[in-house]
Order: structure tokens, then C-alpha cells, then sequence
């Protein structure tokens, strides 16, 4: 690598070049304990979110009764997008800091903020309370979704990328289902108080996250991000570190030689050059990724973050039963994207998430005739779920996983943020409020058409994805998005 001087233009340091062949060597690794530990120290935060996510639907019943809150519909809607607008801002803000400062700083303290914030929210003494303390939750999942979406990317291998980026994302129902069952005894009168259940559910999920922070403690720093801003060494012996751990648990690795890249050494990317890349070079890139994260937010955050108004109010289902409805759907959610996902890296990106898509438009536009038409209980109405969202948690996955597998490294934090956030804030801010409203109103037709328009949003997503989607199966990163800082 060449020597560099203090200044710098458009983010590169000037004359420094470094070349090296670390994502060949990165992904040509078979899977070992380092993987499973990528996996499960940086997965474990969809957990956490499937179980804030459910505790809240579960919990929307206890909220209403509670002597503090005395939340009404409206407000329990109004919370969700509070929780989703805080996650909106955190992964603007803290995905700029992640391309800036590095994968590792980040997903420790987008973990802290999630943390600190989860407990307050169990000490929460009224609406606007609840509501900050959930936004503030809210920035800190946001910050981890554009953090540990960067890292599982540069780690893992491409031949398996798709699958298990799908698998990472549907564990959020993993927590789920653990936000479900718990909920099913946290509100049980008879064993803790009506206004103290809810509470020390959300102190549980507190809780959790300190173990997590102790375990990504084992975690490097991604070395593709270290190459290219001028650490070329520490980004060598972090490879090497992982090659020989893998040796040592009896794997044989491809001795090379390997593909090499010569990159620009960087500190930094310049807003304006990530607006040209998302707005004009990579515009058509962008229009997808736009289309399926949009669809998928309403389509998620319409059924999920209102099912349990749903079931009290037109099936007067007690608020201490939610959470065994909310089981089966967990399930099927869980198992999309596990069963589904190998195929993403086998019979490709583009076939599977719009046949994904557009099965899952198709079923819920016929689940939703029939809720409004009066034709299901609870249990077929949850029966149903299970079946549409085993397709739609695999759609939904894949929209993540598109997001950041196509554009340049030097962006990717803030790209997946950008997407998050505009996606999430067309489909996801505005759905909990607008299906609350709907709910609200008593009539199956009005909720009805709520469903219908996420309908029309995914089908219209799956269009997008046949024509215009990205081939990235069993692809380098670097060959599905040239880095920037690219020489030569």
C-alpha cells in the first residue's frame, strides 16, 4: 500500500492505493463456527425486535385497561409510529455512522441505545411517555438494522449469502413467538397486577440485550471495510485470524491463488456522491429497492402492529389470549424464509422474490374479502396468516437482502438506511395509524380496504422485481455493486 498525506478530496486519500484479494478469500470460506457466531451474536437483534414488536400487539389490550395509560386505538396505533419513526431517523443517522466510523462501534452502540430505552419504556407514566421511549427504541433497532446488515454481508460467503440473510431476518418471529408466550402469562392477572404485567415485559426484553452486547464482543470488524479505508493490515490479520480458526476445527481451504482488487483508500464518502450514486447511476437500483420496501412495510405493519385490535374488537377475544394466535402466525413467519431461502441462492433473486411477492398480494386480497364478508373465526382468520405470511416473511427478507447486496460498499450502511427509512416511512408510520383508524371505525369493510391496498402494493412490488430485480445469486458484492473507491 502507498504511502498517504492528511489531505483528502471527495473523501479519498490522495495517492493511496491498496490491492488485495480478502473478498475473494472471504468468500470462498466454507461455513464454520466463525459463521455460526456471525450469525447468532448479530441475528439475535431481529429477535429482539420480533419480541418489541409483539409485545406491543400482545399487550395493545393491557395498555387500553391500564390505570396510567388508558391508551384508546388511535393511541396504540399512534405509539407504533412513533416506534417506527424513531427506527426511521436511528438507521439515517446511525447507517451514516456506520459507512464513517466502522461495522463494530455501531452495532454496540445502536445495541445501548436499544437497551437504555426499552427499560424506560417499562417505567413509562403516560401516553407521551410511552410513545418517546418507544420512538427512542425505535432509533435504536433502526441503527441496528444498518449495521449488522453491513456486516452479515461482508462475512458471509456468496454462495450461501441469500439463504442466510432470509434465515437472520425471519428469526425476528423467533422473538415473536417468545413476545407472544409471554405476553400470555405477563398479563395473567392472577399472577402479576394489570398495570405491572405489560412492564416487566419490556424489562425482560432490557434484560436480554445485555447478554448480546457481551457476545459480540468476539466480533472483528468487517475487513472489507478496513481495506478500504487505509487498514489493510488489521483487515489481513482479522482473515487470517478467521482461516486459521478454520483450519483448526478440520477444514481444508483453497490454498488461491485469488481475484485482486485495487481500491482507492478512503475516510470517508461525501453525502453528495452517495445522493449521485442512489438518485443517478444506480437510479433504476433504486426504484426497486424503493418498491419492495415500501410494499412490505405496509403490508407487514397494517396486519401485525393491529392484529390484536383485531381480535378483541371484532372477535372479543380477551387481551390476555392474544398471544396464542399470535403463535401460529409466528410459525409461519419463522419458516418462510428458513424453507424458502436456499432457493434464493439456487433458482435466483429475481424469480423468487416476485413469485413471493405477488402469491402473498394474492392471498391476503382473499383473506381479507373473507374477514370483511364475516366468513372466518379467529382461529381460520390466524390459519390464514400462517399461510400468507409463510410467503410474505420470505418477500419481505428478500427486500433487506436486496437492499444490501446492490450498491458499493462504501454506502451500503446508508443505503440499507435510506431504504429503511423511506420505505418504512411510506408503508410503515402511516399503516399502524391508518389501520388503528380503520379499526376504530367498527366496520370489517373499512379494515378491509386497508388490506386491500397492501394487496395492491405487493403485487404491484412483484411486477417490479420480475422486470427490473437484480441477478445477485452466489455473486461477490464487489461483482454485483463495483465499489466506488474501485482503481483501474
Amino acid at each position: 500500500m502507498t504511502a498517504t498525506d492528511s489531505t483528502h478530496e471527495n473523501g479519498n486519500a490522495h495517492g493511496a492505493v491498496v490491492e488485495t484479494d480478502i473478498p475473494s478469500r472471504l468468500d470462498r470460506l466454507p461455513w464454520g463456527r466463525f459463521q455460526t457466531l456471525v450469525v447468532v451474536a448479530l441475528g439475535i437483534t431481529w429477535i429482539l425486535d420480533g419480541l418489541e414488536v409483539t409485545l406491543v400487539g400482545a399487550v395493545a389490550g393491557a395498555l387500553k385497561q391500564s390505570p396510567a395509560l388508558q391508551l384508546s386505538n388511535t393511541d396504540v396505533g399512534l405509539a407504533s409510529s412513533a416506534y417506527l419513526a424513531g427506527a426511521v431517523l436511528g438507521a439515517m443517522f446511525f447507517g451514516w455512522l456506520t459507512d464513517r466510523l466502522g461495522r463494530k462501534k455501531l452495532f454496540f452502540i445502536t445495541l445501548a441505545v436499544y437497551l437504555v430505552a426499552t427499560a424506560a419504556t417499562a417505567l413509562s407514566w403516560n401516553f407521551w411517555s410511552f410513545a418517546l421511549f418507544r420512538f427512542l427504541t425505535g432509533a435504536g433497532i433502526g441503527g441496528e438494522y444498518t449495521a449488522i446488515n453491513s456486516t452479515i454481508q461482508e462475512l458471509v460467503p456468496a454462495r450461501v449469502r441469500g439463504w442466510t440473510d432470509l434465515a437472520i431476518n425471519g428469526s425476528f418471529w423467533v422473538g415473536a413467538a417468545l413476545g407472544a408466550t409471554g405476553s400470555v402469562v405477563l398479563l395473567d392477572q392472577s399472577i402479576l397486577p394489570a398495570d405491572i404485567g405489560w412492564r416487566v415485559a419490556f424489562a425482560i426484553g432490557a434484560t436480554l440485550s445485555v447478554a448480546v452486547l457481551f457476545m459480540r464482543m468476539w466480533l472483528p470488524e468487517s475487513p472489507r471495510w478496513l481495506a478500504t479505508h487505509g487498514r489493510a493490515a488489521e483487515a489481513e490479520a482479522i482473515v487470517e485470524g478467521i482461516e486459521d480458526r478454520l483450519r483448526r476445527d478440520g477444514h481444508t481451504l483453497d490454498p488461491g491463488p485469488f481475484l485482486k482488487i485495487r481500491l482507492h483508500v478512503r475516510t470517508h464518502t461525501p453525502l453528495r456522491e452517495v445522493a449521485s450514486t442512489l438518485l443517478r447511476s444506480q437510479r433504476q437500483r433504486t426504484y426497486v429497492g424503493l418498491s419492495l420496501m415500501a410494499a412490505q412495510a405496509f403490508f407487514y405493519n397494517a396486519i401485525f402492529f393491529t392484529y390484536a385490535l383485531v381480535l378483541t374488537d371484532f372477535y372479543g377475544i380477551a387481551a390476555d389470549q392474544v398471544g396464542w394466535y399470535i403463535l401460529p402466525f409466528a410459525a409461519g413467519n419463522f419458516l418462510g424464509p428458513v424453507l424458502l431461502g436456499r432457493l434464493f441462492d439456487t433458482l435466483g433473486r429475481r424469480p423468487m422474490i416476485a413469485f413471493t411477492y405477488a402469491v402473498s398480494g394474492v392471498l391476503l386480497a382473499a383473506a381479507g374479502y373473507l374477514f370483511a364478508e364475516d366468513l372466518v373465526s379467529a382461529r381460520t382468520l390466524t390459519v390464514a396468516w400462517s399461510v400468507i405470511f409463510f410467503f410474505a416473511s420470505a418477500a419481505a427478507s428478500a427486500a433487506y437482502l436486496t437492499v444490501s447486496e446492490i450498491f458499493p460498499l462504501e454506502i451500503r450502511a446508508l443505503a440499507i438506511a435510506f431504504f429503511y427509512a423511506v420505505g418504512t416511512g411510506i408503508g410503515g408510520i402511516l399503516s399502524p395509524w391508518i389501520m388503528g383508524f380503520l379499526i376504530e371505525s367498527g366496520s370489517r369493510h373499512s379494515v378491509f380496504a386497508g388490506y386491500a391496498l397492501g394487496a395492491v402494493l405487493m403485487v404491484a412490488a412483484s411486477i417490479v422485481a420480475a422486470r427490473w430485480g437484480v441477478a445477485a445469486e452466489r455473486k461477490s458484492l464487489e461483482e454485483v455493486a463495483r465499489p466506488l473507491a474501485m482503481a483501474g
